[in-house]
């Protein structure tokens, strides 16, 4: 079974109405937004963190940049980092590295969102590689993710010319 094919299977499970979207090879959020034609600030990505010894995974739109900070309070931990890539393929071996799904319960972990995610009606994330991506409501993602909704990204700034 794919990976795309686990979550589409997730989701049929629990008779969610959704659109598959695959699109060509991207490694970053915003380029798959770009090739979907959506806003960066409607795609999801997924961060996975340490907090105070245990994992959890932060969603938040590619068109953001998490505030470590803000997450640390809101979490209320003393210690909070994020997971170096190599430690990654072991939480998450069933999704390839950087193409998680912001689903924290697939891999028995806490699931934050942040609040900016819920000003629209649909969510689109990954599906588990870079190329599926998924488009559903915003509600039945809440239902399903079950998640902690707090504010925690604040818009990345644009780069500056050299």
């Amino acid at each position: 079974m794919s990976i795309g094919q686990r979550v589409r299977d997730y989701l049929d499970s629990h008779h969610v109405n959704y659109t598959a979207l695959p699109h060509p090879q991207a490694f970053s959020a915003e380029k798959i937004a770009e090739e979907l034609h959506l806003s960066a600030k409607h795609f999801a990505k997924s961060v996975v963190l340490r907090a105070d010894g245990y994992f959890l995974m932060a969603v938040l739109p590619a068109s953001h940049r998490l505030n470590l900070h803000r997450l640390m309070e809101s979490v209320e931990a003393k210690r909070l980092e994020i997971v170096p890539e190599g430690d990654l393929h072991n939480l998450c071996s069933d999704s390839e590295l950087g193409a998680f799904p912001p689903f924290g319960n697939f891999y028995k972990m806490e699931t934050w969102v942040d609040r900016s995610l819920g000003k629209s009606e649909e969510i689109v994330f990954n599906a588990g590689t870079h190329r599926d991506a998924i488009r559903m409501k915003y509600s039945d993602y809440l239902r399903l993710a079950m998640p902690q909704i707090a504010t925690f990204s604040e818009p990345a700034q644009p780069q500056q010319a050299a």
